[in-house]
């Protein structure tokens, strides 16, 4: 079994009320200090979670650099007053940075009991094949 640290369990709340936030301020009509304080707690938390050398290491590389831009824009455009806008750059840059982790989400929500029945209907499969990608690749 994993150990989780005390700092990793804060965290993973940081990055939970993150995400929370961000809900709540696009279910809000985009509500820009709603999507601010989400994006600094969902930032907060990831750093919390993986340690701030892993970050900055993940947000960094050289061939993330497109998808960093535009994710970090998104979050600055929301902080400037345009929330519509800086949420659909930050989407897209987070899209592009967790691509690679999508597969693996799928593959391992499909196997969570409830969970995994409502993915394999028939309209909902064909989706998550086309997000997963080539099942023999994510095979661990």
């Amino acid at each position: 079994m994993i150990e989780i640290s005390d700092v990793q369990k804060i965290g993973v709340g940081l990055a939970g009320f993150g995400i929370f936030f961000l809900f709540l301020g696009v279910l809000l009509l985009f509500d820009k200090g709603l999507l601010a304080i989400g994006n600094i707690l969902f930032i907060a938390g990831l750093a919390s979670v993986i340690g701030l050398e892993r970050t900055f290491r993940f947000f960094f590389q050289r061939h993330k650099a497109k998808a960093s831009v535009a994710f970090f824009g998104g979050i600055l455009v929301v902080l400037f007053g345009w929330p519509l806008v800086g949420m659909m750059l930050e989407t897209y840059g987070f899209i592009l940075l967790f691509s690679g982790f999508f597969p693996v989400a799928i593959n391992f929500l499909r196997r969570v009991p409830i969970l995994g029945t409502f993915l394999n209907l028939p309209g909902i499969r064909t989706i998550m094949d086309r997000l997963a990608g080539d099942s023999s690749r994510t095979m661990v």
